[in-house]
């Protein structure tokens, strides 16, 4: 369509052009294929991603928590993986008391619920300097529910982000913690889902489907997704749900089949 000035005289944006629903739908068509491709490339980039190899955390480091001091082992919080993003909130950051960065603060405002996360082995924590007080007062002001820590040594300056955000991923094996993974600058745009949370880690979403080396653990997919208030231990899958969800995934199946290529 042409441009046009609208009454403060500003110049239109010049928009794609208006075309029937049959057009329409093939160009959504052709758009499809590009963006399988670019799912699939994800896909293959996760499952590279999981054959990373791993740093051993040899130092022990201190947090602290709602019910005092803790450690990195604690933040685990008795799973085999843990995410840690490093949010500024803290003196000398823009807005403190009342608010944390405001770019991590947007990040805080994504998280999806953790339980979802817990359901596959994982622990959420984010860190900060902010003395727990303020922590406390921040998350109930701003209604986020996922755990929050003070930094109180040096694991900010040992694993980058002393002067920036960024998100470290840990997998712990017996009495032993290695660092796995490690996400800053736009790539933590993308954090926040479950999806993309768990495709960070060594385990990534553990479903059958996916690539990942030999041994890992897998279940069958969408059979241990559930409620965020119904999880059971392990995750195991509600045998209802199991039959909803083989009926559903049968059905449209079957719909793709029928399909005039």
């Amino acid at each position: 369509m042409p441009t046009a000035n609208d009454a403060g005289g500003r110049t239109a944006p010049q928009t794609p052009p208006v075309v029937s629903a049959q057009a329409w739908e093939e160009a959504r068509q052709n758009l499809l294929v590009k963006e399988k491709a670019q799912t699939r490339s994800r896909d293959a980039l996760a499952a590279e991603r999981r054959r990373m190899p791993w740093m051993a955390v040899e130092k022990t480091y201190a947090f602290e928590g709602p019910a005092g001091r803790v450690s990195l082992d604690d933040l685990f919080a008795g799973r085999s993986q843990l995410i840690v993003y490093r949010a500024f909130y803290e003196p000398g950051v823009f807005g403190w008391p009342d608010h944390a960065c405001r770019g991590c603060s947007m990040v805080a405002d994504q998280v999806a619920h953790v339980a979802h996360l817990n359901a596959r082995d994982t622990t959420l924590v984010f860190v900060s300097r902010a003395p727990q007080a303020d922590i406390a007062r921040l998350k109930a002001r701003m209604g986020w529910r996922m755990p929050w820590l003070t930094i109180t040594d040096d694991f900010d300056a040992d694993f980058g982000v002393a002067e920036w955000h960024g998100t470290n991923v840990f997998y712990r094996d017996g009495g032993r913690v290695f660092r796995t993974y490690f996400i800053n600058n736009r790539g933590d745009e993308q954090m926040g889902g479950t999806w993309n949370y768990l495709d960070i880690t060594p385990l990534g979403r553990q479903e059958v489907w996916e690539d990942s080396p030999k041994g890992y653990p897998q279940t069958q997919t969408y059979k241990w997704w559930n409620w965020n208030d119904s999880y059971v231990e392990d995750a195991a899958p509600d045998q209802k749900w199991v039959e909803v969800s083989d009926a559903g995934e049968k059905a449209f199946r079957e719909q793709q089949a029928g399909k005039t290529p």
